[in-house]
């Protein structure tokens, strides 16, 4: 694998590979089994792939959980060696190579996508997201690009900013991985306190059973049975818990709301000892009743 720092560089390599079609698994480093698990579908679809290690700051609307996130540069590049092959790509850029500071500042338009869930609790971090996203696009200029499942919203919001700026590249969404007590993998997960991780299953065992009552209980009476589970166990707190489809993101009050075909998820947000942690997982039943 080749490591790249400069956008000349990269564009530099990858023309002279001259292979196609190029698949893109953007990251923020901290890697980890789920990041692994983008690199190796994209390495096994696409003949050359590139994966980019760039901490965002135009996402980050604390300035504190900016300053605070792993940053694992050299084990990362040694996790990439065992899944990367000659041909893909390691793009690690200074901030400078992103943000020049000629750029313009763009305001985009996503309706209501990036005002709930997280864009309401994260004023401007969507903005920041597909703002880095954006950039690297014009950079890397994929075919396809590899997301995970678990950050759903920032999924669909990419793909609306797929469509927006008409461009060509496939946005996947692949499956989230999972530690053995079911707590999704995050790089976040590496700053949680002993204590909080070893309960931190808590919140996947929420979901999951929360799942199950979807044919047979109330929205409201399954959002409070969520929060009463988190908010008893030591050290957590619930930021929300909402039922929401994938395409509109549409948090639903009452089944009836929930539209037949489409695939909803309760989505998830908690404080783990001042540790933020997202997940979500598919909430479907063929029988809706209101």
């Amino acid at each position: 694998m080749l490591i790249c720092s400069t956008v000349k560089d990269l564009r530099e390599a990858l023309s002279s590979k001259a292979l196609s079609p190029v698949g893109f698994v953007p990251t923020m480093g901290a890697l980890h089994a789920g990041h692994i698990s983008l690199v190796e579908k994209s390495v096994g679809e696409n003949p050359v792939t590139v994966v980019s290690i760039f901490v965002n700051p135009a996402q980050f609307n604390d300035r504190n959980d900016l300053e605070n996130y792993p940053r694992m540069t050299e084990s990362d590049i040694k996790l990439l060696s065992g899944v990367l092959r000659t041909d893909d790509i390691v793009f690690i850029p200074p901030e400078k190579e992103i943000y020049p500071g000629n750029e313009p500042e763009v305001i985009f338009d996503f309706k209501t996508l990036d005002k709930v869930m997280e864009g309401a609790f994260r004023p401007g971090h969507f903005n920041g997201v597909v703002k880095v996203v954006s950039r690297l696009f014009d950079i890397v200029m994929p075919d396809v690009a590899y997301f995970g499942q678990k950050d759903l919203q920032q999924v669909t919001i990419t793909r609306e900013l797929v469509r927006q700026q008409n461009r060509k590249t496939r946005i996947i969404s692949c499956p989230i991985v999972r530690e053995p007590d079911g707590l999704a993998m995050s790089s976040r997960n590496l700053l949680l306190d002993p204590e909080i991780r070893q309960h931190a299953g808590i919140i996947f065992k929420t979901l999951s059973a929360a799942s199950e009552l979807i044919c047979s209980t109330d929205i409201s009476e399954i959002k409070e049975f969520v929060r009463e589970q988190i908010n008893k166990t030591p050290g957590f707190s619930l930021e929300y818990f909402e039922i929401a489809d994938d395409l509109e993101l549409k948090p639903v009050t009452m089944k009836t709301e929930m539209v037949p075909g489409r695939r909803y998820f309760g989505c998830i947000a908690v404080r783990a000892g001042g540790i933020r942690l997202i997940d979500n997982t598919e909430f479907n039943c063929s029988v809706i009743k209101g």
